[in-house]
């Protein structure tokens, strides 16, 4: 049991190298998934383009809505951005720095399922094959437009009969694949450069705000666990007092069924201490209530 909670306490107290850990999984996910996907092109002029697209596209969606779902951080910081001014005021700088936080670590597994399928060339063979120009290639020369329409739309699939054993459609294949390949180098290239930049540029910048918005990003991430923490703890008391006060106020009916309570007055004068003065459940909405419309200021002195 000890070691469970030293993991549970040190993925609290690292939740940004588990979020960094999640984000890597999320991003070898992609991948697996996509070497695993069965692609199969419809081959046909009206949904080539829209299958092709839609698995390049919409699975990236779906990586980048779970990066924000298992990040904790996000809901973190829409808490931030919405909650009322109050008593302490609201530091719009931290709240960028944690949404450009949260926003790079979910981009990290769409970036990858994008390059991959440009990379591998499938998808943009299936979605770009109807819209190439006939002309630029001898096969398609001396047919009329929708058969040349009708045979760009089967370039995909190699072993239709149709272009089987058409070189024309190898050409076709081979001319996409390569534009394929090139956009997938030049945003791969385009991404590490940017990642360069951004490390290296980093000190140029004024390096005092950033160590403020860090560690006030932080705080409010560590503030927000041990206000759960406690209001668990607060739970488990008041219930266990209630429990108490039940069978107190049940002690008559309890004797005359010749049941013996045991009375623990220390523990419960502990327990009293640690409710400080918070009886009722009124009162326990009352302290949720002024803790989320007036938070403290963050000054202890």
């Amino acid at each position: 049991m000890d070691r469970f909670r030293m993991i549970f306490q040190y993925f609290q107290s690292n939740s940004e190298s588990v979020m960094n850990g999640i984000c890597g999984l999320l991003a070898l996910a992609s991948v697996k998934i996509y070497t695993c996907l069965d692609f199969s092109c419809p081959c046909l002029p009206r949904y080539n383009m829209a299958y092709g697209l839609g698995i390049m596209f919409v699975p990236p969606i779906a990586l980048f809505l779970c990066g924000l779902i298992l990040n904790r951080q996000s809901l973190v910081m829409l808490e931030e951005w919405r909650r009322p001014q109050g008593r302490r005021r609201k530091d719009l700088a931290v709240i960028r720095y944690m949404c450009c936080s949260i926003m790079q670590r979910a981009m990290i597994a769409p970036a990858v399922w994008i390059v991959v399928t440009l990379l591998d060339g499938k998808c943009l063979i299936c979605a770009f094959s109807s819209s190439v120009d006939p002309e630029k290639f001898v096969g398609f020369a001396n047919i009329t437009p929708a058969q040349a329409q009708e045979l760009l739309s089967k370039v995909p699939c190699k072993e239709d009969e149709l272009v089987r054993n058409s070189t024309s459609r190898r050409a076709v294949s081979r001319y996409l694949r390569c534009w394929s390949q090139a956009l997938g180098w030049s945003i791969l290239l385009i991404l590490i450069i940017a990642a360069f930049l951004a490390r290296w540029l980093r000190p140029c910048f004024n390096q005092a705000a950033l160590l403020q918005t860090r560690h006030w990003s932080n705080y409010i991430d560590i503030e927000q666990k041990i206000f759960e923490e406690t209001c668990c703890e607060h739970s488990r008391l008041f219930a266990h007092k209630c429990i108490l006060h039940f069978f107190e106020s049940m002690r008559k009916e309890i004797r005359q069924h010749s049941f013996d309570l045991p009375r623990e007055r220390d523990g419960e004068e502990g327990e009293e201490d640690l409710l400080h003065g918070i009886t009722d459940q009124d009162q326990v909405n009352k302290l949720l209530k002024t803790w989320y419309y007036e938070k403290p200021p963050l000054d202890v002195s």
